[in-house]
């Protein structure tokens, strides 16, 4: 029997993004004739830091969704069906294949003074990890995303957000890092991590989000 391994990466998706996740499939047994038939196993990993995730599969008019880590499902004959999985069993099973998987993207979160585009000093740490972060990645991508609290006008803050973002930057860059590697946005107050009234001035939504894979 010829079994594929298909290593779904977080995020609910349906048949046609369900795809792109499983693109590198891997081919790990081949000694079977033509006509056996194959069998398709889906297994979900589960995201660093443990949040939740889920995968929706469907074959014709069968739907079967994923939500747990290390959940699984196999594709047999055209029949779907759910199976059961676990770290030990995909370490075993799958260890070569998932060694050489992407690195997943990480995130940081930088935070800022308020009205200003300085770093407070709980940024430090967080910067010194994501300095490490990147001496492991030779070819990273950097996605710097700044952000503001409520308190002041909307094109006030889109401007702000672009210089914390632009601050973040050039400090990578002071670091090491290849500015074409890095892009830089704002986004002001529209993508709060804790929604708030206007002119409400909430520290923790006065930050810079660094994406990095």
């Amino acid at each position: 029997m010829t079994r594929r391994l298909h290593t779904c990466l977080p995020g609910p998706r349906t048949a046609h993004a369900l795809a792109a996740a499983i693109a590198a499939t891997a081919l790990l047994a081949g000694c079977a004739s033509p006509q056996a038939p194959v069998t398709d196993r889906v297994v979900l990993l589960p995201q660093t830091g443990g949040s939740a995730s889920a995968v929706e599969l469907v074959a014709g008019g069968q739907r079967l969704r994923l939500d747990q880590p290390y959940a699984s499902a196999v594709l047999q004959a055209g029949v779907l069906s759910a199976a059961t999985s676990d770290a030990a069993t995909v370490a075993q099973r799958y260890g070569a294949l998932l060694a050489v998987q992407p690195a997943r993207p990480r995130s940081f979160v930088i935070p800022f003074e308020a009205n200003a585009n300085r770093l407070t000093p709980a940024a430090a740490p967080l910067l010194a990890e994501l300095r490490a972060a990147l001496a492991l990645l030779p070819a990273a991508e950097v996605i710097v995303i700044g952000h503001t609290d409520r308190v002041g006008s909307v094109e006030a803050n889109d401007k702000l957000s672009l210089l914390r973002a632009q601050a973040v930057g050039d400090l990578l860059v002071a670091a090491g890092v290849d500015r074409s590697l890095i892009t830089v946005l704002g986004r002001g107050e529209r993508a709060p991590l804790v929604p708030t009234a206007d002119e409400v001035a909430e520290a923790r939504n006065r930050r810079v989000e660094i994406k990095v894979r």
